[in-house]
C-alpha cells in the first residue's frame, strides 16, 4: 500500500508548478524581448574605424607652436588635404608653456593652469583660446587634436589646488615618485586615492567643452602606466564624446595589446621616428611584429611622417627639407600605407613643394592605409621585401629594396597585369626592378 502523500502530492503541488511555470514564461519572454532589442539596436560607434590622418605640430615646431600657424596649416589641410581624407590637426607638447622654446623642454616651466590645477593654453601664443581654435577647425571640416602628458602638473600640486568635482585636492592624488624621465611637467597620479578619477574626469570634461576629438598622451605607454591608461579611457568614456586616444611614447608591449586596444585607439610601436634611413629600416621589423593586431579601432602607430620642411623650431634640428631621398620618402609613404599605420604628417604644410604634397593626395595609396585588410608582409628574401592587402576585392602588393643593391628584381606573385598606383600606369610585367632604398606599390588587375 504506497503512502498517503504519493497520491496527494501532486495536487498540493500544482499551484507551486503554476507558479514555477508562469515565472518561467515571465524570464523567456523577457529574455526574447531582450534579444530582440539587442537585434535591432543600432550597432556601437567605433571610434577611428580608419587609421587617423592628419597633422601634428611636433616635428616641425615642437614645444613652440602658436595659434596663427596651427591655423595656417588647418588652411592648408582644409584646401588641399581635406578631400583626399586628412582631417586632424594636432597641437603637440607644452602648449600651456608662454615661454617655450625650440631644442627641447624648459625645465620647471611654469606652465598656465587653472584654478583646478588643469593645463590651459599660453595667452601670449593662443590668444583665442582652445575653445575657438576648435570651433575654428570644425568650421573647415576638420577635426582637433591636443598632447597631453600623464598626471597632473607639479604647479597644482605645489599650491594644492582642489580638484573641479572631488573633495580631493592635487597634493591627495600626485604620486611624486612618479615622474617623467624627460621632462619636469608633471607627477604621476596615484589611482588607488580618492580623487584620482575625478581629476582625469575634470580634464576631460574641459577638453569636451572645447570641442577636442583627438588626444595624445605621452609618458603612458613606455614605461606602462596601465592604471592611468584606464582612467584616461574611462574618463573619455563619460564625456559621450568621440575622442580618439593616442598613446605615447614607444616602443609599446607586445604582450599587452589587447590591453591597448581595450583602452585605446592608437599606441605607438617605436621610439620617435626621424628622417633617418636607419630609423625607417627598423620600421619594416615593428610593423610586422603588430600586423596581426590591426583592427578597426585599435591602430599599431609607426610614429609621425617626418615630410616637407621640418625643424623650424624641433626639438631636433635645424630649419630644413626632410633628409629622405625622394626614394625614401616614396618608400615610407607606402610602407605606412600598407601596414596601415596612422598617418600624420609633420612638416609644415604651407612650405609644402608639389612633390610633397603629390605624396599626400595619390587616393590609389591611401586606399590601402584606409580600407586594406589583411594587410600583412608576404615575404622577404634578403633586402627584397612584399608586402600586401586585400583593398575593395582587389590585392595590393607593396614591393621593397632594403639594400644598396641597384637594379633589384623582385617578382610580384601571381599572374596577369598589374597597375602602379605612384605611377598611375598599368604593368604587363610582374617583375619590378627597385632602386636602392626604393618601393612600388601596385595593385592586381583582374
Amino acid at each position: 500500500m504506497q503512502p498517503a502523500f504519493s497520491r496527494l502530492a501532486p495536487l498540493a503541488a500544482a499551484p507551486a508548478i503554476y507558479t514555477c511555470y508562469r515565472n518561467l514564461m515571465r524570464i523567456g519572454f523577457v529574455f526574447c524581448t531582450c534579444l530582440f532589442a539587442l537585434s535591432a539596436a543600432e550597432p556601437p560607434i567605433v571610434i577611428a574605424p580608419t587609421p587617423p590622418m592628419g597633422w601634428n605640430s611636433w616635428d616641425a615646431y615642437g614645444t613652440s607652436v602658436t595659434e596663427a600657424e596651427v591655423k595656417a596649416n588647418a588652411d592648408y589641410m582644409a584646401a588641399k588635404l581635406k578631400s583626399h581624407g586628412w582631417q586632424y590637426i594636432v597641437v603637440d607638447i607644452q602648449w600651456s608653456d608662454p615661454l617655450a622654446k625650440p631644442h627641447g623642454y624648459r625645465p620647471d616651466a611654469e606652465l598656465a593652469i587653472d584654478e583646478f590645477g588643469r593645463l590651459i593654453p599660453a595667452v601670449n601664443r593662443f590668444p583665442a583660446g582652445f575653445k575657438a581654435l576648435g570651433d575654428y577647425l570644425h568650421a573647415r571640416g576638420l577635426k582637433f587634436g591636443i598632447h597631453i602628458m600623464r598626471g597632473i602638473p607639479r604647479r597644482a600640486v605645489a599650491a594644492n589646488l582642489p580638484i573641479a568635482g572631488s573633495k580631493a585636492r592635487a597634493a591627495d592624488i600626485a604620486d611624486t615618485k612618479s615622474i617623467c624621465r624627460w621632462n619636469t611637467d608633471m607627477y604621476g597620479i596615484d589611482m588607488s586615492k580618492p580623487g584620482a578619477q575625478d581629476y582625469y574626469d575634470s580634464i576631460l570634461t574641459l577638453y569636451a567643452g572645447w570641442g577636442v576629438d583627438f588626444i595624445k598622451c605621452d609618458d603612458i605607454a613606455q614605461p606602462f602606466h596601465g592604471d592611468e591608461i584606464a582612467a584616461l579611457h574611462k574618463a573619455i568614456l563619460r564625456t559621450k564624446r568621440p575622442i580618439v586616444l593616442s598613446l605615447s611614447p614607444g616602443p609599446a608591449e607586445l604582450s599587452k595589446a589587447a590591453f591597448y586596444a581595450a583602452n585605446a585607439n592608437l599606441w605607438r610601436i617605436s621610439g620617435d621616428f626621424w628622417d633617418l634611413w636607419t630609423d625607417l629600416r627598423k620600421t619594416f621589423d615593428l610593423l610586422d611584429k603588430w600586423s596581426p593586431y590591426v583592427q578597426p579601432g585599435g591602430w599599431p602607430d609607426a610614429d609621425m611622417l617626418p615630410l616637407g620642411r621640418i625643424g623650424i623650431r624641433a626639438e631636433r634640428g635645424n630649419d630644413r627639407r626632410t633628409r629622405f631621398t625622394p626614394a625614401e620618402q616614396r618608400t615610407l609613404m607606402t610602407l605606412w600605407s600598407i601596414a596601415r599605420s596612422p598617418l600624420m604628417f609633420g612638416g609644415d604644410l604651407p612650405s609644402n613643394d608639389a612633390a610633397t604634397e603629390a605624396l599626400l593626395t595619390n587616393d590609389e595609396v591611401l586606399a590601402a592605409n584606409q580600407k586594406g585588410t589583411h594587410s600583412r608582409k608576404l615575404s622577404q628574401q634578403g633586402d627584397a621585401v612584399i608586402w600586401t592587402s586585400d583593398v575593395g576585392g582587389r590585392q595590393y602588393f607593396a614591393a621593397f629594396n632594403l639594400g644598396e643593391i641597384p637594379d633589384l628584381l623582385i617578382t610580384i606573385p601571381g599572374t596577369g597585369p598589374l597597375r602602379d598606383v605612384w605611377e598611375h600606369r598599368d604593368l604587363t610585367n610582374r617583375t619590378l626592378r627597385l632602386e636602392p632604398h626604393s618601393a612600388a606599390l601596385v595593385v592586381h588587375v583582374p
